[in-house]
């Protein structure tokens, strides 16, 4: 039997995105490398898009609740919220 070495990898991306936040978790990644990079001069709005990415997969896989998402998006920082921003369902939670 040849088991496919990505099955696990593509059963938590189903989970993230058919989860509680799969829209905003679709809009999230829909986001232009340009809008990203119109918050922050700098990479550093990249490496913070990407883990706002996974806390938002995170958020969605494990049902967390809306304030508990608010909560881990803050402890990413300003940049985080700002980005968040540009999705209009995680804008509406700040």
């Amino acid at each position: 039997m040849n088991k496919n070495r990505f099955e696990e990898l593509f059963k938590e991306a189903d989970k993230a995105f058919d989860g509680k936040y799969n829209k905003e978790l679709d809009d999230l990644t829909g986001l232009s490398k340009k809008e990203v990079d119109s918050i922050t001069p700098d990479t550093t709005d990249l490496r913070v898009y990407s883990v706002l990415i996974k806390v938002v997969e995170n958020a969605s896989k494990e049902n967390l609740s809306k304030a508990q998402l608010v909560e881990d998006i803050k402890s990413l920082g300003e940049t985080a919220i700002k980005i968040a921003k540009k999705v209009p369902q995680l804008a509406v939670l700040f």
